[in-house]
């Protein structure tokens, strides 16, 4: 899978996917991630990206024709027509799992990062295909959470995680949180595992797990039952 985005901080994204499992798949050549600044896609002699907001208004908005000319090199660099341009941002749908799922079995994306108080409106009525948040509350920018979407695209990518079995465990894969997990040792502060998980009964673990896997939803996250 390749992935490419555009962003005034290229190495804000590139520096958060330089360890684990993100940066074993660019080895084993099972993801490629492209970084274009979008500050060279800028107009005139100092590359202006933004500009003050027409009708009045605190902070500057990112302006559309650095990031049309920024897309449109994105695709005649990797022959691309058809792809899922994706824009972060906060009046996005909230990124989830099966969002994920669907992004990772495209051969490519593009992910542009929002800066400042946005992107002109005319970039996303006709430029992008998908809006996506990270969540409810106020970062500087669009890089970190285009970092995120990366990481949790490509985690889903076949072979990128080892074990296919933990991917199906994780958290929210079913739109369930996990059951709780324990490890050596037995007994900690007074404190035992529970007995079952050393039965060596695999339907009885497999059914405590569910049902503990349950409660847990119902206590921490009721919104996702």
């Amino acid at each position: 899978m390749n992935i490419h985005t555009l962003s005034l901080f290229p190495e804000l994204i590139k520096n958060a996917l330089t360890q684990g499992v993100i940066n074993k798949a660019i080895q084993n050549k099972l993801l490629s991630l492209n970084y274009y600044d979008l500050r060279a896609f800028g107009i005139g002699k100092y590359k202006q990206v933004d500009d003050t907001i027409y009708g009045g208004g605190a902070g500057m908005v990112l302006k559309p024709e650095p990031i049309f000319q920024g897309v449109n090199k994105i695709k005649s660099d990797n022959l691309l027509d058809n792809c899922p341009v994706i824009l972060m941002s906060p009046q996005g749908k909230i990124l989830n799992q099966e969002k994920a799922k669907s992004l990772s079995k495209f051969k490519d994306i593009i992910v542009i990062a929002g800066r400042y108080e946005g992107v002109d409106e005319r970039i996303v009525s006709n430029l992008v295909s998908d809006e996506i948040s990270i969540g409810d509350y106020i970062l500087s920018g669009g890089e970190l959470p285009t970092a995120i979407l990366i990481e949790v695209v490509a985690r889903m990518i076949p072979s990128v995680i080892g074990n296919t079995e933990s991917i199906e465990s994780d958290s929210l894969t079913n739109k369930m949180l996990k059951y709780p997990v324990y490890t050596k040792p037995k007994i900690f502060k007074g404190i035992k595992v529970p007995e079952i998980l050393f039965s060596g009964n695999h339907k009885k673990i497999f059914d405590w797990r569910k049902q503990k896997s349950y409660e847990n939803t119902k206590n921490k996250r009721p919104d996702l039952i």
